[in-house]
């Protein structure tokens, strides 16, 4: 894969995921130069290719800016969700993240490997870092819904908000041990995802969800 192609990748992954919200502006040219270590040509390129495909527009003296893209799914999840709500959601979850790690395993870029590993890295460092641990937990999950290189599983889990991982009156705080569990179950998924293995990606991603219902099926 070319730099030019990678940092395409890298750069439609934080506007899918929603790093780069709608109407806000990308990094400086001299800023993606410093962040991914390319140069200048092929920033101006992989914006390029941005504008082509409808995520940016560039505009004169002010920058490139994200636009707002049509959903391809009606699934919403609005307003604060109870501890029955997540529960049901987690057993949605297990039904389509199954499928999207398995194909995730099949589809993924290098760039997508990478892009994931960072999420696991960021998850793993925010022991003790409740807040910091959520956003990185959603990151992870989204970036293995992009390498499933399907839409649908990307837009069905932004849908979700951060109810996908906070629940009204939980304790955020899980406590070193069950974090080191959840961190364990996480490598597994990215593990297998790595090493191209569809039917390990699939398991591990269920066990992980199925534990996470156990885990705050407790406090019910």
């Amino acid at each position: 894969m070319s730099r030019t192609q990678e940092l395409v990748e890298r750069l439609t992954a934080r506007i899918r995921e929603g790093v780069i919200r709608p109407g806000e502006k990308l990094p400086t040219e001299g800023s993606l130069v410093e962040a991914y270590g390319v140069s200048r040509t092929v920033v101006r390129e992989a914006i390029s290719r941005l504008q082509a495909s409808g995520l940016v527009q560039t505009r004169h003296g002010a920058g490139s800016f994200v636009l707002a893209q049509p959903s391809s799914t009606r699934f919403e999840v609005a307003g604060e969700l109870s501890l029955e709500a997540v529960l049901e959601l987690i057993e949605l979850r297990i039904g389509c993240e199954t499928e999207a790690a398995a194909l995730a395993a099949v589809r993924r870029t290098e760039a997508q490997l990478a892009d994931l590993r960072e999420a696991l890295d960021e998850f793993t460092a925010a022991a003790g870092n409740p807040g910091a641990a959520v956003q990185a937990d959603l990151r992870f999950h989204r970036r293995v819904a992009l390498a499933s290189g399907n839409r649908y599983f990307v837009d069905l889990l932004a849908s979700f908000g951060p109810g996908l991982i906070v629940v009204p009156g939980y304790r955020l705080d899980p406590g070193p041990e069950r974090f080191a569990r959840v961190a364990a179950e996480h490598r597994d998924v990215y593990a297998a995802v790595e090493r191209r293995d569809p039917e390990g990606a699939r398991a591990a991603m269920r066990v992980h969800l199925g534990n996470s219902r156990a885990r705050l099926s407790e406090v019910e």
